[in-house]
């Protein structure tokens, strides 16, 4: 099964539209949240060849959360950047339609100003969304101080999603929920970089949990859940596309397999009630799942807790 969430019924609408709505939603999510993710690379692609359990009575319940570590405490940083818009032109006519728009509604420059209300930088960072030169990519450079979502990227996974029998209505809102996705976890390793925040374990898995962290917890609602469940119904549609393989283990990314597990985990974590069918239906096995919760609120409590000097008030 390819969907894992039933999505309202779509009215015919255009690529356009549905791009619209994807960057007006990423606008307003900056203004309450960010997140916490590591990368150490120049550049990096999201889409490398990318007990038994407890019943509903005994369920491992989540800590409480944890506000009084030293970071919580820390003196507030100097505000000497901010984040930054760039538009290059295309080359690809494929992409002018969606360029144009994303020019003409200012979607980019929208995002840098409320992510400028929210965030304290010590140095400039750009934002960018173009025609990549036929890369399947969305990256956060380093050298470059910037992040960039590639028009190729969108197509890719509208191709995914199709491949699996979805309409090409459907097929384009899970395309941009996923993108949403996608940007978030590389928001995440420019915010990481910047702030040196330190990760423990894989940086891809971090920054994964940190696109899932936002869109579950500070984004909420039914957006913000089908974000998670689209990247998961890519990932899973990918790994039967991409077998494993050597290059893929020695891959900085999880094998595709282990992130659609680790975002279900997320998902059902956040809420065991009201996504209990995700282990009901045998999506997530009972072994993990009895985990998932305090997984979960774990990861929650820390990146609030390391982001807390970078918030303005």
């Amino acid at each position: 099964k390819s969907c894992l969430i039933d999505y309202p019924q779509i009215r015919p609408g255009s690529m356009q539209k549905n791009l619209v709505n994807f960057l007006f939603t990423i606008a307003l999510l900056f203004v309450i949240t960010a997140c916490v993710c590591r990368s150490d690379r120049d550049q990096e692609s999201t889409n490398s060849k990318t007990t038994a359990p407890a019943s509903d009575n005994t369920q491992t319940k989540a800590p409480p959360a944890q506000s009084n570590s030293s970071s919580s405490n820390a003196q507030k940083h100097s505000d000497d950047g901010d984040f930054l818009v760039e538009h290059d032109d295309v080359q690809n006519q494929r992409y002018a339609e969606i360029d144009r728009q994303v020019k003409d509604e200012k979607l980019l420059e929208k995002a840098a100003d409320q992510l400028n209300r929210s965030l304290i930088l010590p140095h400039n960072i750009t934002l960018i969304t173009k025609d990549c030169n036929g890369d399947v990519n969305a990256y956060y450079d380093s050298n470059a101080e910037s992040v960039t979502v590639c028009y190729e990227l969108m197509e890719h996974f509208y191709k995914v999603f199709k491949s699996a029998g979805t309409s090409d209505d459907l097929a384009y809102t899970k395309m941009f929920d996923a993108v949403r996705f996608v940007f978030l976890h590389e928001i995440g390793h420019a915010l990481i970089d910047t702030y040196k925040l330190p990760v423990m374990g894989n940086e891809e898995d971090a920054a994964d949990r940190c696109s899932a962290y936002i869109n579950l917890k500070e984004l909420g609602g039914d957006e913000g859940v089908r974000a998670v469940f689209a990247a998961a119904d890519a990932f899973n549609i990918e790994s039967k596309m991409n077998p494993g393989g050597s290059r893929n283990l020695a891959d900085e990314h999880l094998l595709q397999e282990q992130r659609f597990y680790n975002s279900l985990c997320m998902v059902y974590g956040s809420d065991t009630n009201k996504y209990a069918y995700i282990v009901n239906q045998g999506y997530l096995p009972k072994e993990r799942a009895v985990r998932c919760p305090s997984e979960y609120q774990r990861t929650v409590d820390s990146w609030i807790d390391l982001l807390q000097p970078w918030r303005k008030d």
